[in-house]
């Protein structure tokens, strides 16, 4: 079959099952299946593929019709310019994420220490310290699944020094103190979660997703504690839901932060809280 035709084919089954950006989809897939680039399918697309390839991809398509994340069926996702390997155990790293790593990069300097409450798949660490030179890396989770894929991550990118992957409940295991945190935490109320889009409450980690009753019930037990490791000066840095701004903001200045900043996104939604540790002496 031509190379375009399949991909109509594809295009017309994933509209048919509901799926949001179908065309993108489809085309993602063909590339994934056949190693092409986007300009395949504007210059090359009578080019003839290969019977084992269409099988291929349409097991793919299959499966995206049920909605199993385009990402879990090609097992990676691009995030700050990089590629990550992704999987069942991990969120998968979302472009809004990307404002949370930049904020922190423009504070971070080389040979700092970071900490990464709620590391997942390492996205995050790794981002800063891939920009970064010779800071140093602990990225925690609770998650052994979550903590493996980390480190496959860090494999792939081989950063200096490498990062350590940390199995502890929040604080429970971490010790010293860092110059920065940062944590992208789970914030959706537990009563949300059957609303968001099968692709996430069914393919993607509960675990990583539930916030509890309110949503902030991970961001009052970092704050809690996160002043015990955190160097006087030390920033910590939040990914929020959009309606969270001003509660992890009073979190935070209760708790002795100092000039907490509130960053919108790209949609003009709020998205990250950031402030400095300064406890009154």
């Amino acid at each position: 079959m031509e190379y375009k035709n399949l991909y109509e084919k594809g295009k017309k089954q994933l509209c048919e099952a509901g799926i949001e950006e179908a065309d993108l989809n489809a085309r993602l897939l063909l590339e994934y299946v056949c190693g092409t680039d986007r300009n395949t399918l504007l210059a090359h697309g009578d080019r003839e593929v290969s019977g084992k390839e269409c099988s291929l991809y349409e097991s793919c398509i299959a499966k995206r019709e049920n909605h199993i994340p385009l990402q879990h069926i090609t097992g990676e996702q691009e995030f700050m310019g990089l590629k990550f390997t992704v999987n069942e155990n991990v969120l998968i790293p979302r472009q809004d994420t990307e404002i949370l790593v930049e904020e922190v990069l423009r504070d971070l300097h080389d040979g700092m220490s970071i900490l990464d409450m709620c590391t997942g798949s390492g996205c995050i660490l790794l981002s800063l310290m891939h920009y970064s030179n010779d800071c140093e890396g602990t990225g925690v989770d609770i998650s052994g699944k979550a903590l493996q894929t980390a480190q496959e991550n860090a494999d792939r990118f081989s950063e200096h020094p490498a990062p350590v992957f940390l199995k502890s409940d929040l604080f429970e295991k971490v010790e010293g103190k860092y110059d920065i945190i940062v944590s992208n935490p789970p914030y959706i109320p537990t009563g949300v979660i059957p609303t968001l889009m099968k692709e996430v409450r069914e393919y993607e980690p509960i675990g990583a997703l539930d916030g509890k009753e309110d949503g902030l019930f991970f961001y009052r037990e970092i704050v809690k504690q996160a002043g015990a490791h955190l160097n006087r000066g030390g920033k910590i840095f939040f990914e929020i839901g959009y309606d969270q701004a001003k509660e992890v903001s009073e979190l935070l200045e209760d708790a002795g932060y100092r000039e907490v900043e509130v960053v919108k996104d790209f949609a003009g939604l709020d998205r990250v809280v950031f402030g400095t540790y300064l406890p009154k002496a």
